[in-house]
């Protein structure tokens, strides 16, 4: 097999990582990761941050705004996030508009999520900058539910009929994406239901998959048996003909699903060491990687030595940065020494970028970041990695 070549690319490139950014913009980068980098801070003022939404006291939506929703948010509206899509188009990123409102768990906003979702996919359709739309099945059905699935328990009269109107949703939402030739990802979450949305995506896959990997599911890598999972969904595709679209990420529940499991007197799902849950992300890339005639790939991860990794597998395996079935994607507002260095040499990549109203979407990203230990580790790297851009500046002549 050829290999192809390559440009070399290095994540330590600020110079690259932060071309977007004014010298403005990177001072006010490094005052908010200079907070963020303080555990004890993030935890009080998270939590004030939570009780001045809570009490609606003046200037707090203003000041979020400006501040931690700005950096991390593309805005409230599908409207308001057009900038932010046109300036990470402009750098050869696409974007994922994350629709990060958690609904009231009942029919009435199960529907307007999924009409949000519908929009997102017709904005994809017309744009050329944004090359996935996402969703959370409990965004557009009732969690409790799906665990009776999962439990194998009977559902009431009034509980299948909730079920079949969220297969329904999840249907013309895939119906949608595949009309419009746009990739949707299925988000995962906790494991107590998961294989129902599972077998929810893979239903989807083989009614929709046929040409080409329409919609893709999401493996969470520090659960111990998702590489077996990734496997046996290449299996079943192969079998049915089909593409198989998988979204690999670390995960984002790692302290839930261990507490619940503790509780529930089962085994703990998580692999028992960070370096288990390393060692089996990069055994899944390489998998995908030599079985890309039937899977696509997106590399969810902020972990470095995974991104170089997964561009050593491409070249090893004779496929070209800009094949269209390998794809990189971060969050928006992090990593962008990853995004903005991987675009530059060419290969697919995309920002997660989480939209909605403040105060509906503050709750979401609070919570993520106090349940994902790997963030303090992130924001001091950004830290660090601001800080030398900002030297690198005051040493030009």
């Amino acid at each position: 097999m050829p290999v192809t070549q390559a440009p070399p690319i290095s994540f330590d490139d600020t110079a690259v990582a932060f071309a977007s950014k004014s010298d403005g913009e990177l001072r006010k980068m490094y005052a908010l990761f200079a907070a963020m980098n303080n555990s004890s801070l993030v935890k009080t003022g998270g939590g004030l941050m939570k009780a001045a939404l809570k009490w609606h006291l003046p200037g707090t939506k203003f000041l979020i705004r400006k501040s931690i929703f700005g950096q991390f948010c593309g805005g409230e509206t599908i409207q308001e996030c057009l900038p932010v899509i046109q300036e990470l188009g402009r750098y050869h990123i696409g974007t994922i508009l994350d629709y990060s409102v958690e609904g009231e768990g009942n029919d009435k906003s199960f529907d307007a999520t999924t009409t949000e979702l519908l929009a997102t996919i017709d904005l994809a359709h017309r744009s050329q900058h944004i090359p996935f739309s996402v969703f959370k099945v409990t965004g557009v059905g009732d969690a409790a539910i799906l665990e009776k699935v999962q439990a194998g328990k009977a559902l009431t009269p009034a509980e299948q009929t909730s079920f079949e109107k969220t297969k329904k949703r999840i249907n013309a939402i895939c119906a949608r994406a595949h009309q419009y030739g746009v990739r949707v990802f299925v988000d995962a979450e906790e494991s107590w239901f998961q294989d129902t949305i599972d077998q929810l995506a893979y239903e989807m896959m083989q009614r929709y998959n046929r040409e080409s990997a329409i919609v893709w599911n999401t493996y969470q890598l520090y659960r111990h048996d998702r590489l077996d999972a990734l496997k046996k969904a290449q299996a079943a595709a192969v079998a049915g003909g089909y593409y198989l679209g998988g979204k690999l990420v670390r995960g984002a529940y790692m302290e839930k699903e261990g507490r619940v499991a503790a509780q529930q007197g089962r085994e703990n799902p998580i692999n028992p060491t960070k370096t288990a849950t390393d060692d089996l992300y990069n055994e899944a890339l390489r998998y995908c990687v030599q079985h890309a005639d039937r899977i696509s790939i997106c590399a969810g991860t902020h972990n470095e030595a995974s991104s170089l990794l997964l561009t050593e597998l491409m070249q090893e395996n004779g496929l070209r940065p800009g094949d269209p079935r390998i794809w990189f994607a971060q969050l928006y507002g992090m990593s962008d020494n990853l995004s903005y260095n991987l675009a530059n040499a060419g290969y697919n990549t995309a920002k997660y970028v989480p939209y909605g109203p403040v105060e509906a979407v503050m709750p979401y990203l609070l919570r993520r970041a106090d349940e994902n230990t790997a963030i303090a580790g992130q924001t001091s790297r950004e830290f660090m990695l601001i800080q030398k851009e900002m030297s690198r500046r005051k040493a030009r002549p």
